[in-house]
């Protein structure tokens, strides 16, 4: 089939082209390239990817899909079997210090994406979403079901804003969209602003690193592979209205229109202290720990309730921690010559 993939350049972007190629599959990609954090790393992804395809499957175009016009100007005769929309002003924190890159990257971005899979007749548009928008949300483990109406963190609001964006389009033009709740997504070539990257880096240069919440957040850390597995199974199944859905008692995520929410996670909280310890054995060195209390905007747990993604499209994550982060440090040591 042939696929458009947005954030190409980005963490997940990368790995899930990568699968696609793979299986033989035609991928247009898109990214900005942007400098949240450093663009060699997403240049070193666009090089492996671009060297992956050398029979014209993979075609890269580099632009800003806020801007209408560019979009319209690179895909403007451009047709999709499906959508993969990953591209996103990424980071809680950063969205403290400048809102407006959510907006531009989250908001306007989304509703151009929106926009074209309605006039090219997608079949299947599936986009990032994210586990933050349960925000004040503390009955666990968290369920697709559960209300989403309180976030913390203005990130989390423009994601739970792209849901109820793809639920109008769903609704208005019968256009199918899939969003999922990524739960702390890990692995090679992960994001040099996500903790265990920074932990490693810390650790392997002799400097301490910051625990907040004194070690003690749980996070469903999810492994880069079983998330892409999880991306393409949910890709391949079109989203259709429920037929069970009830106006009277409305679940939240689906709908008598094509749209569904899932969540995609480990089903496995991790404490903090845990996955420094299993960064510790695979770099074989301690680490230093600055204990600190909870940051504005940091949720302290996130657990999630796959049992919906694994009924529908037979999900079934398989790395334990252990195996993730020793992956990835060895990773971490190949790209960084250590």
């Amino acid at each position: 089939m042939r696929y458009l993939v947005t954030g190409n350049a980005g963490f997940i972007g990368f790995h899930v082209v990568k699968r696609l190629l793979d299986r033989g599959d035609e991928v247009v990609g898109v990214d900005m390239v942007n400098d949240y954090y450093d663009p060699a790393l997403k240049e070193k992804r666009l090089e492996i990817l671009a060297s992956q395809s050398s029979d014209g499957r993979y075609l890269f175009h580099r632009f800003n899909l806020a801007d209408r016009a560019a979009l319209s100007g690179h895909l403007d005769n451009e047709r999709f079997d499906r959508v993969i929309h990953l591209a996103a002003q990424a980071g809680v924190r950063y969205s403290l210090e400048n809102p407006q890159a959510y907006v531009d990257s989250n908001i306007v971005a989304f509703t151009n994406i929106l926009e074209f899979c309605r006039h090219r007749k997608v079949a299947h548009l599936t986009y990032a979403s994210t586990s933050s928008v349960y925000g004040a949300n503390t009955n666990m483990p968290f369920r697709e079901s559960q209300d989403a109406s309180h976030p913390l963190q203005f990130y989390a609001a423009t994601k739970r804003a792209n849901e109820l964006m793809a639920h109008s389009y769903s609704h208005l033009f019968r256009l199918p969209t899939t969003g999922l709740r990524f739960f702390t997504v890990y692995g090679p070539w992960g994001r040099p602003d996500m903790a265990l990257y920074l932990f490693t880096k810390n650790i392997l240069e002799g400097k301490p690193i910051d625990l907040f919440n004194g070690g003690n957040h749980t996070r469903d850390f999810t492994y880069v592979a079983d998330i892409v597995d999880g991306i393409l199974l949910v890709s391949d199944d079109i989203a259709a209205p429920d037929p069970t859905w009830d106006s009277n008692h409305p679940d939240p995520s689906t709908s008598n229109a094509p749209y569904r929410i899932l969540n995609i996670g480990n089903n496995n909280p991790v404490l903090l202290s845990e996955y420094v310890a299993q960064i510790e054995k695979a770099l074989g060195m301690p680490a230093q720990k600055r204990l600190l209390p909870l940051q504005p905007g940091d949720v302290p747990a996130t657990f999630a309730d796959v049992s919906r993604l694994m009924a529908s499209v037979n999900y079934k994550p398989s790395t334990p921690v252990a195996v993730g982060v020793k992956k990835f440090v060895q990773w971490y040591r190949s790209y960084h010559d250590i």
